[in-house]
């Protein structure tokens, strides 16, 4: 009788688990390898907005009550008289501004605008007063708190800018007449506009 050779079958798992190990490798340079690219660092939520500080840094405004203040403030540099109709009217499109970049970052300012605004009306009621100066300074120093709190939840790279409106403020000189330190003025509209079009 012939002999019958019985072939033994080679073992099926090695196969399988170098198939398993190639899967394995598969996965984590297509899968796991790209997640790290894109991981991106998140900072902690802002309290103001319960947002992200890194998504607002980039983020403009586009508010049209600042940029009509903005407006103001360039076209109308020379106008500075006696009647001071051009600081009451730059006041109040600076404290309506003010009021309007506090909306857009849901910052609550109604006792210190109503108060900005009291003082701006002192300024319009007579124009021979000799005490505008001080309410103007007053005025500017309220918004220019409002602004440097803004400026330090939202905006944290405009902290130079905060100190320049600061100065300005700080070289409007009460109880010197308004009308003899008009470059002090106009200068503090200036640099407000320019914090107010930065974070705009």
């Amino acid at each position: 009788m012939a002999e019958i050779k019985i072939e033994q079958k080679k073992p099926v798992w090695p196969w399988l688990l170098v198939g398993l190990v190639v899967v394995a490798l598969l996965l984590y340079f297509l899968v796991f390898r790209d997640n790290d690219k894109n991981t991106e660092v998140v900072t902690e939520p802002d309290d103001i907005t319960n947002t992200y500080e890194s998504d607002l840094l980039g983020v403009k405004e586009d508010n049209g009550t600042v940029a009509a203040y903005v407006s103001f403030v360039e076209n109308n540099k020379e106008k500075m008289g006696l009647d001071h109709e051009y600081t009451n009217e730059a006041l109040l499109k600076l404290i309506e501004a003010t009021n309007a970049m506090a909306n857009e970052v849901g910052y609550d300012v109604e006792a210190d605008i109503q108060q900005a605004k009291e003082y701006a009306k002192m300024i319009s009621t007579d124009p021979f007063e000799t005490s505008h100066a001080d309410n103007i300074r007053k005025a500017d120093d309220i918004l220019t708190n409002v602004l440097q709190n803004i400026q330090k939840e939202k905006y944290p790279t405009l902290s130079d800018e905060v100190e320049a409106l600061k100065s300005a403020s700080e070289s409007i000189k009460p109880g010197v007449l308004s009308l003899d330190q008009k470059e002090a003025v106009k200068n503090y509209f200036a640099v407000a506009a320019d914090l107010l079009q930065k974070m705009n």
